[in-house]
């Protein structure tokens, strides 16, 4: 479980800083109007790689069936039919979200004075969508392999690259212009290009049983066909997801600039308790789909405990730095004109530490139901919570009225703005992490067919 689950650790960790120097570097160096910019890209750029995950997903459950069966042949089929289903897929989305992009960010309700930015970070990001498609489904192969080495390695290329390309041109360093904002986009364009070359010239050569092969790449509808029936619920409950943390923002972003960035940098600096969970979420779904493979579920239950266990008592531990080092952290990421925008986000971190008991067991057990390939009971449960809890109670919490479409009616609301929206976003976590805990226990995962 360690040898599967530190790389991603420290890969995770590697990917989160990138963002967090993003934000230091538009903290300190640009605007409040910037800051909330960034906090909306964050989100858009989850939501470019989730799109993939209907894809990911499938190949990770796949893979890891085939290897701990002792079928590599098989593993590198659905390998090859991932990254040429991928490619289909990415320019639907170049697509998509050169077309709808602009009504995406003016949706969101994002103030004037941040739209323009927003748009032009995201137009350097399109181009480089289908390198990002090669490196997300090719290390979510390469992890269903028990291979989580190359990810890490390529992160940490990606992360010097990302970081010393963006801080150059931001601040202009040495012979490199001072661009400001746009020279944190092109960082960011950068950084994705060189994950995607690596991990491409890594399957071109081969890797953990894992390659590109020419012969392989004509399309195989039955295995496109395995890959999907598990991937497009999982990958449904990813966007859902990302669709309702959308919508959940664009809540927030009707409380106004200082709201939103508020909310960035409240975000960003909880991301921290995300590594652990993404990384023993990984490590859950690689050894439940190869135990499951090799015909042992009693060693994936505890594998997945396993992970729980470990992962959710860092996550804990990042709790207790959140609340009691909220003012410490926040500071990192102000100068004078953003100081009033920091603060603002100590009580949201305070709040969310009470959360992490709950969103490890959310995070790491959804991993684990996905490596067996159950991913149908959690996109239940992600509608329940998001749509049926997070969405309805962040408007009444966070608005003094909620007018409701159609019916005409009017409701009175709570009018606690942000921290409002927080207390909707808990009681989500809450109950979902109650949902999936009866649903490992049940234990129908098991004798689910791949």
């Amino acid at each position: 479980m360690l040898k599967l689950a530190l790389p991603v650790l420290v890969e995770s960790l590697l990917v989160m800083m990138v963002g967090l120097v993003d934000l230091f570097l538009t903290g300190r160096y640009l605007d409040n109007h910037h800051v909330a910019a960034i906090g909306l890209m964050a989100y858009v750029l989850w939501m470019i790689p989730s799109m993939f995950s209907v894809i990911s997903i499938g190949s990770t459950a796949l893979v890891a069936r085939f290897v701990g069966a002792g079928s590599t042949a098989d593993a590198r089929r659905v390998l090859n039919q991932s990254l040429l289903a991928g490619s289909l897929l990415s320019l639907l989305i170049i697509g998509a979200v050169w077309w709808l992009g602009p009504n995406l960010l003016e949706l969101m309700q994002l103030e004037s004075d941040a739209l323009g930015p927003a748009q032009q970070y995201l137009n350097h990001v399109i181009p480089v969508i289908p390198l990002m498609m090669i490196q997300l489904i090719g290390t979510a192969c390469l992890r269903g392999s028990g291979d989580t080495m190359s990810g890490f390695i390529t992160m940490s290329i990606v992360n010097v690259i990302n970081i010393t390309v963006g801080a150059g041109l931001v601040i202009g360093i040495g012979p490199l212009p001072q661009l400001g904002w746009q020279g944190l986009a092109i960082g960011t364009a950068v950084g994705y290009m060189a994950g995607g070359l690596i991990i491409l010239f890594l399957l071109l050569r081969g890797r953990a049983g894992m390659q590109l092969k020419r012969q392989l790449l004509r399309p195989d509808l039955s295995v496109i066909k395995r890959i999907l029936k598990i991937g497009i619920p999982g990958g449904a409950d990813t966007l859902l997801v990302v669709f309702c943390h959308m919508w959940f923002l664009s809540i927030i972003y009707s409380l106004g600039t200082l709201a939103g960035a508020a909310h960035g940098i409240g975000v960003r600096i909880e991301s921290l308790a995300y590594l652990p969970g993404s990384a023993f979420a990984v490590a859950a779904t690689t050894l439940t789909g190869q135990f499951l493979g090799a015909g042992q579920p009693e060693r994936a239950t505890r594998g997945a405990l396993m992970a729980c266990l470990v992962g959710g008592g860092v996550m804990i531990l990042s709790g207790l730095l959140f609340y009691f080092q909220a003012d410490w952290l926040t500071s990192i990421f102000a100068n004078e004109k953003t100081a009033a925008v920091a603060a603002d986000a100590i009580p949201l971190l305070q709040l969310v530490a009470f959360s992490m008991p709950s969103l490890a067991l959310v995070i790491i057990l959804n991993g684990a139901l996905r490596g067996a390939g159950d991913t149908r009971v959690p996109l239940i449960f992600t509608l329940l919570g998001l749509l049926g809890v997070r969405v309805p109670l962040a408007y009444y919490l966070a608005w003094s009225e909620v007018n409701i479409p159609l019916l005409g009616i009017t409701l009175a609301g709570q009018g606690m703005g942000l921290i409002g929206a927080w207390y909707a976003m808990v009681a989500d976590v809450v109950l979902r992490s109650v949902l999936v805990v009866g649903r490992f226990y049940q234990g129908g995962w098991r004798k689910i067919q791949v």
